[in-house]
C-alpha cells in the first residue's frame, strides 16, 4: 500500500528541520542538530502517518535525512530487526526511505522511531515533495570558504611570528599576534568544524566511533593546547595546523558529497507517469475529474485519445491502440478492444476508451514496477564503498596510536602531561585522514569530468567503483543496441509517388509507423477526412479513388512473407498493393563494441521485452549467442538475480521503463540519453549520441580510476608508515604534522589528476 502523509498536513521533523551535513558515514548528525535533540523521543504524535493494511499490519514510512551509505542501512535495519512484532524494516539508501511494518499491539510507532533517533539519525515523515530538499552542499561550501579564509590569514600571522622569532621578537608582540590568530581561528573552527564535531559527538553518544572522532580530537586538542600556550606565554601555537586541517578535510568531503548528490531515486521519478486524477463516468452518465486516491475498484473511467491511462482496468467500450513500449519494450502499439486489459501509465493512441477499474496505485503494473525498483535499489545500496571499507579499521587504529603515544610519554615517566599531550595531538594530526579522504573523491571527480567531456554523465562515485568490477554486460534491444526509431528499410524500392501518397495519409495519425513514413517524406500535402481503424490502418477517398494504408489484412493482402520487422501496405483503388518495410536500425558501432567487450573476456547477453523475431535478428547480426525475448520487468530482474547468484557482476544497459527495475538491480547500469526519465534516474551513467562506444569508454575509465584509487591508498598509507613513527618519537610538532599531512594530500591529488590524461576511443582499441 502507498504510504504518504496528508498533503495538507506538512510533515514536521522529529528532531530538526535544519539542513543535514556531509557524508553520513563520517557525519552521523550533520549541520544544525544537537546530540540531545537526536536521542530524544519523538516530540509529535506519529499516529496520523501510520497506515493499516487489510491484513491488520501497521506500516510507517519515514525519511532518514542524514544517511547515505551501506553502514547506515545496517545500523538502522539491525536496530529494528530484533524488535518483537516487527515484520519488516527496510531502508532504501537511494531514497533514504525507511519502511517499517509491524503488528499493532506488539510494537508501537513511537518506540520504533526512538530506536532510530537514539542512534543519532534524523527522521521526518515521508513527503515526496520534500524528499530531495538538501542544503548540505551549500553549507559545506560555506564551511570550506570560512576555513580557507581563516587558514590563509592565520598562516600569514604564523609566518610573521616565525620571522620575528628568528630576529628576536619580543614576548609582548609574539603574544599579541598569537591572540590575533586565536580571534581568527577559534570562531572559524567552531563554524567550519561542525560537520566533524557534531558527527563525532553523535557517534560517541551512540557508543560507537567513526572517522570524525580522531579529526575532531585533533582539531579541538590543537586549538585547546594553543590557547593554553597563549595563557602561559608559550613560544608556539598551532591554530594554523587546526584550521588548515579542517580546510583540507572539507575539500575532500565536498568533492565526495558533490558526487553523492547526483544519486536520486529512480522509483520516485516514476511518480511523473502516474496520473493525479481520472475522469470517472458516473451512473447518470456525467463525467467528473476525480483525484486518484478517491478512485475505487469497479468504477468506470474514461480515457481520451492521447491521454495516459490512469489505472489498470478492462475495456468496456472502444477500440484503440495502446503504446506499451515503456512496460513491455515492444516497439509497436497493441490493438485493444472490449474485454482487453490495459495498464496505468500506458498511452492511448487512437480512440476514446471506457474501462472498468481493476487496480489502482501500488497494485497496478506501474506500481509493481515501482516496488521492484525500490527492492532492487535496496539491494544495491548494500554495496560498501572502498573508502567505507578502509574507514572501518582506520579510525580505531588512529585512536590506538594517539592514546599509546600519550601513555608511553606520560605514564612512562618520560615527559610531563603537556608535552605528552602535544605528541598525542601531533600523532592525531599526522594521521588525520586527509589524504585518505581525498584518495577516492579526487579520482572520482576527475573521472566524472573526463566522462562528461565524452558525453557520459556519471551520477555517482559508487557507480564508477561498481562498473570497474563487472564481468558481464546485459543489453536491452530497442533504443539501446538499436536507435529506438523506426526507419524505412526499402524506401529506395518504393516508387516516389506511392511514398508521397502514403506520407499524406500518415500525416493524420500518431502511430509510430505513420510517423516513420512522415519522417521519410516530410513535405507532402495532407489528405483530409482520413478515417483511422485501430489495429488496421488509415483510409480516405481522393479524386474518387479509395486509398488504404495499414496492415496486410486491412488492405486485403492474404499471404505475406514475414521479413522479421514491422511493415505497412499501401493500396490505391484496385491496384496491386505496395509493401513498405521498416527497421529499427542498429547503432553504427554496436558490432565494434560487442567485439571489444568479448575480447576483454566480458560475457554479453541480450534481454528484451520485444518480439522473438526482432530480437533474434539483432542477436544474429551482432553475434550475441545468449538472448531472450518477451521478458517482463520482473523477469528481467530475476535473470539478473540468477547471474548474481552465479557470481557474476552485471552491467545492465537499457532505456525503457521496463528496464528500470533491472537497471536498479544490476551491479552497475547505463542508459542512453534518449531513454525514459525513470530509466535515466535508475542508471549510474547516462550517455549521449547515437553511438554505443560510451559503454566501452566508461568501463575502461572506471578500471583506470580504480587503479589510481588503490595507488592513492598506497601513497596515503606509505606516508603514514613514515610520518607516524616520527611523530610518535616526538620529532615533530603539530605544525610540522599539519604541513606533512597537507603535503600527502597534495601528492594524492596530483596522482588523481592522472585520470584525466585520456582514454582511447573504441575505434583505437
Amino acid at each position: 500500500m502507498s504510504m504518504q502523509p496528508p498533503s495538507d498536513n506538512p510533515a514536521p521533523s522529529l528532531v530538526s528541520d535544519l539542513p543535514v551535513g556531509a557524508d553520513a558515514c563520517c557525519d552521523t548528525l550533520g549541520f544544525g542538530l544537537t546530540v540531545g535533540e537526536a536521542v530524544a523521543a519523538p516530540d509529535f504524535e506519529p499516529g496520523p502517518y501510520v497506515r493499516h493494511s487489510v491484513d491488520g499490519l501497521a506500516e510507517l514510512h519515514m525519511i532518514v535525512r542524514n544517511m547515505h551509505c551501506a553502514s547506515c542501512v545496517r545500523d538502522i535495519e539491525g536496530a529494528l530487526a530484533g524488535v518483537p512484532g516487527v515484520r519488516k524494516a527496510r531502508l532504501n539508501a537511494a531514497t533514504r526511505r525507511l519502511a517499517i511494518v509491524w503488528e499493532p499491539g506488539r510494537a508501537e510507532a513511537r518506540d520504533l522511531i526512538t530506536r532510530v533517533t537514539r542512534l543519532g539519525y534524523e527522521l521526518t515523515p515521508f513527503d515526496p515533495d520534500k524528499l530531495n530538499e538538501n542544503h548540505g552542499d551549500r553549507d559545506l561550501l560555506r564551511a570550506m570558504a570560512v576555513a580557507g579564509f581563516a587558514a590563509a590569514n592565520v598562516m600569514l600571522i604564523s609566518v610573521a611570528v616565525w620571522s620575528g622569532l628568528a630576529q628576536d621578537m619580543g614576548p609582548a608582540t609574539r603574544t599579541l599576534l598569537h591572540w590575533v590568530s586565536a580571534l581568527i581561528a577559534l570562531p572559524a573552527i567552531a563554524y567550519a568544524g561542525r560537520p566533524f564535531l557534531r558527527s563525532a559527538l553523535a557517534a560517541l553518544g551512540a557508543g560507537r566511533t567513526n572517522m570524525d572522532v580522531p579529526i575532531s580530537l585533533a582539531v579541538v586538542l590543537a586549538a585547546g593546547m594553543s590557547l593554553f600556550e597563549i595563557t602561559r606565554g608559550g613560544d608556539h601555537v598551532y591554530f594554523d595546523a587546526a584550521i588548515g586541517l579542517l580546510f583540507f578535510l572539507l575539500i575532500g568531503r565536498y568533492l565526495d558529497r558533490s558526487l553523492r548528490r547526483r544519486v536520486e531515486s529512480a522509483a520516485q521519478n516514476l511518480l511523473a507517469l502516474q496520473a493525479l486524477a481520472a475522469t470517472v463516468v458516473t451512473p447518470d452518465g456525467n463525467r467528473v475529474s476525480t483525484p486518484l486516491e478517491e478512485i475505487d475498484i469497479g468504477m468506470t473511467v474514461a480515457v481520451a485519445t492521447g491521454e495516459r491511462i490512469p489505472v489498470d482496468g478492462a475495456l468496456i467500450t472502444g477500440i484503440s491502440e495502446i503504446d506499451e513500449a515503456m512496460i513491455t519494450g515492444e516497439s509497436l502499439p497493441r490493438s485493444v478492444g472490449p474485454g482487453d486489459a490495459v495498464h496505468a501509465g500506458t498511452l492511448n493512441l487512437s480512440a476514446p476508451l471506457i474501462l472498468r477499474v481493476s487496480a489502482i496505485g501500488a497494485d497496478t503494473v506501474l506500481g509493481e514496477i515501482v516496488q521492484l525498483m525500490e527492492i532492487a535499489e535496496q539491494g544495491r545500496a548494500r554495496y560498501t564503498r572502498l573508502a567505507d571499507r578502509v574507514a572501518r579499521w582506520y579510525a580505531p587504529a588512529v585512536h590506538l596510536l594517539a592514546g599509546s603515544a600519550f601513555v608511553w610519554w606520560y605514564w612512562g615517566g618520560h615527559l610531563n602531561w603537556q608535552a605528552a599531550l602535544l605528541i598525542a595531538v601531533t600523532v592525531l594530526i599526522v594521521t588525520c585522514p586527509c589524504a585518505l579522504g581525498l584518495a577516492v573523491p579526487a579520482v572520482q571527480a576527475g573521472a566524472v569530468g573526463r566522462l562528461l567531456s565524452r558525453g557520459i554523465l556519471a551520477k555517482s562515485g559508487d557507480g564508477l567503483e561498481r562498473l570497474a568490477e563487472i564481468d558481464t554486460v546485459v543489453f536491452d534491444k530497442t533504443g539501446t543496441l538499436t536507435l529506438g526509431r523506426l526507419e524505412l528499410l526499402n524506401g529506395d524500392q518504393v516508387p516516389g509517388d506511392k511514398l508521397r501518397l502514403a506520407a499524406a495519409l500518415a500525416a493524420s495519425s500518431r502511430h509510430p509507423l505513420a510517423e516513420a513514413v512522415r519522417r521519410a517524406v516530410p513535405a507532402v500535402e495532407v489528405i483530409t477526412d482520413v478515417q483511422e481503424t485501430p489495429g488496421g490502418g488509415l483510409e480516405a477517398v481522393v479524386d474518387g479513388t479509395r486509398l488504404r494504408l495499414g496492415n496486410a489484412q486491412f488492405v486485403g493482402v492474404e499471404e505475406v512473407i514475414d521479413h522479421g520487422g514491422p511493415e505497412l501496405w499501401l493500396r490505391q483503388g484496385d491496384a496491386v498493393p505496395t509493401r513498405i518495410l521498416f527497421e529499427d536500425r542498429i547503432r553504427e558501432d554496436a558490432q565494434q563494441v560487442v567485439d571489444d567487450l568479448t575480447q576483454q573476456g566480458i560475457a554479453i547477453e541480450l534481454l528484451s521485452g520485444d518480439r522473438a523475431p526482432a530480437v533474434a535478428m539483432v542477436a544474429r547480426q551482432l553475434g550475441i549467442r545468449i538472448w531472450s525475448s518477451g521478458r517482463k520487468p520482473a523477469e528481467k530482474t530475476r535473470r539478473l538475480a540468477d547471474l548474481r547468484s552465479q557470481g557474476h557482476k552485471v552491467l545492465m544497459v537499457g532505456d525503457g521503463l521496463n528496464d528500470a527495475p533491472a537497471l536498479a538491480a544490476a551491479h552497475a547500469s547505463m542508459s542512453p540519453g534518449t531513454a525514459m526519465d525513470a530509466s535515466q534516474m535508475a542508471a549510474d551513467f547516462v550517455f549521449q549520441g547515437e553511438h554505443l562506444a560510451p559503454v566501452m569508454d566508461a568501463i575502461t575509465l572506471s578500471r583506470r580510476a580504480r587503479r589510481l584509487i588503490w595507488q592513492n591508498f598506497a601513497l596515503a598509507i606509505g606516508y603514514n608508515l613514515i610520518a607516524v613513527p616520527i611523530a610518535f618519537a616526538g620529532f615533530a610538532t603539530p605544525l610540522i604534522a599539519a604541513i606533512a599531512m597537507s603535503g600527502s594530500s597534495l601528492v594524492v591529488t596530483l596522482n588523481a589528476l592522472r585520470v584525466r590524461l585520456g582514454i582511447a576511443s573504441v575505434g583505437d582499441r
